[in-house]
């Protein structure tokens, strides 16, 4: 059961209804994610927009879905889990390639480089070694691409733990964390 609840775009009064109607134009429905962080708009706003800036990274749609992937597998987010392989699958990624992404591997050299920094930054809070970005740069990542993985990787962290609080209800096809801990809610 949600501990925040959703708020609906037609609300009475609701500051975030611009905000939320946006949403439902961009993507044809508005998820219960965007609908609980509109408590409070600031938050909302301050999501969207944070999303908004890295749809610009050079990073492409699918890589930014597969980092979101392991990084809520890490988190044992089941929301984020569930959103981010319907988002995944509408950025062409297969089953495989989904389940590799939950668990930070791919076949190509510099995705599993990527993905082994982003789950490296969630597990150790951000304090990697400088071992650790160098075998991130042997695999031709990029300074800049480090800098977007890492704002890449916040922007999910945000997300997971959005959803921890608020037991948001999940509004896409549930997927489970593979390793669901007794402990775990979302």
């Amino acid at each position: 059961m949600p501990r925040l609840r959703a708020i609906e775009a037609t609300e009475p009064g609701s500051q975030a209804e611009a905000l939320l109607d946006g949403v439902q134009k961009k993507l044809g429905m508005t998820p219960n994610l965007m609908r609980t962080m509109a408590n409070s708009p600031a938050v909302l706003e301050a999501y969207l927009a944070f999303s908004a800036n890295l749809n610009k990274s050079s990073l492409p749609p699918r890589l930014r879905e597969q980092i979101a992937l392991t990084v809520g597998e890490v988190n044992r987010c089941e929301y984020c889990l569930a959103a981010h392989t319907a988002l995944a699958k509408m950025a062409g990624l297969s089953d495989e390639e989904i389940d590799d992404s939950r668990a930070g591997s791919s076949p190509d050299r510099k995705t599993e480089a990527i993905l082994r920094f982003a789950r490296m930054v969630v597990t150790q809070r951000g304090r990697v070694s400088d071992e650790d970005v160098a075998a991130t740069r042997a695999a031709n990542v990029t300074d800049a691409e480090i800098a977007e993985i890492v704002a890449i990787v916040a922007l999910n962290i945000f997300t997971n733990y959005f959803n921890h609080v608020a037991e948001t209800e999940v509004d896409f096809p549930e997927v489970e964390p593979a390793a669901k801990s007794a402990s775990s809610t979302c």
